[in-house]
């Protein structure tokens, strides 16, 4: 037997329903208005403290998203570490599920090491880390973590191509308060959670890809930003046992290894 809805309750539960509605929309449309001025002059803000450290390191984790043939959503996840002197100097670990690598730059030589495979290159690579980061990216194909957030045209690099930009308040990251800013731009979305107050360090940075099918994400949380730097060792020393080779044949520093270099995986 059929029984007809109870329209008072009915009626009531979608009252509640809109008011509920109205509550979220209502606490959430200040902070989701576009105010492109703000958040440009938070990200400038942000590029301007880093470009002014000499001497600078922070511990990043993150998580790549990948979508599988049939349509599952994976994640990879590393950790790793940077240490940089400007204006010739870095010191790059990455540790995730495929690869160890660490990379030393000491102003003249390159040298990259997989400790998991026992092998390592180097190669003489004389410039800035603003020139090595170019060179490894369009010439090796080796993107180092957060390297849009190191060099000296930071501002410009992330603003290139933007179409859309928002402020939208603040944030919270590991009990830090943060300026939440996004960026939108014709092949991807990108947001940033910018600490406040005398270092505007990134806290998080996410980017999601709109290209690849199931919108992946790119996140990284960036932590322990100081002065470092300072007492990072810039000079290699091949591990006993370990073999040379061409740096083409060493794996990504980013955290997987090779692994993922189209848009989908099986």
């Amino acid at each position: 037997m059929q029984h007809s809805p109870d329209l008072p309750n009915l009626r009531r539960a979608v009252s509640i329903a809109a008011i509920t509605a109205a509550m979220i929309v209502g606490t959430w449309a200040p902070a989701a208005q576009a105010d492109e001025a703000q958040a440009r002059e938070i990200l400038k803000a942000m590029t301007q403290y880093l470009g002014a450290q000499q001497n600078l390191s922070f511990d990043v984790d993150s998580s790549l998203e990948i979508v599988t043939t049939d349509g599952q959503k994976l994640a990879i996840a590393s950790s790793g570490s940077v240490h940089m002197q400007r204006p010739d100097k870095m010191h790059v670990m990455r540790q995730g599920g495929f690869a160890d690598v660490e990379m030393i730059f000491d102003g003249k030589t390159l040298s990259v090491l997989n400790r998991g495979e026992k092998i390592f290159a180097q190669t003489e690579l004389p410039g800035t880390i603003d020139q090595l980061v170019d060179k490894l990216r369009d010439e090796y194909h080796r993107p180092l973590p957060a390297a849009d957030l190191l060099g000296a045209d930071a501002e410009a690099v992330l603003l290139a191509e933007v179409t859309e930009v928002k402020d939208l308040g603040s944030g919270v990251i590991r009990g830090k308060e943060c300026d939440h800013v996004a960026f939108r731009t014709p092949e991807v979305d990108w947001q940033m959670w910018i600490a406040q107050g005398e270092t505007p360090h990134p806290c998080r940075f996410v980017i999601t890809s709109k290209t690849v099918e199931g919108l992946p994400q790119y996140t990284l949380d960036f932590s322990a930003w100081g002065a470092g730097a300072a007492d990072a060792t810039f000079t290699f020393a091949a591990p006993e046992g370990a073999k040379k080779v061409e740096i083409k044949d060493i794996p990504d520093l980013d955290e997987i290894a090779g692994i993922y270099k189209g848009k989908v995986v099986k």
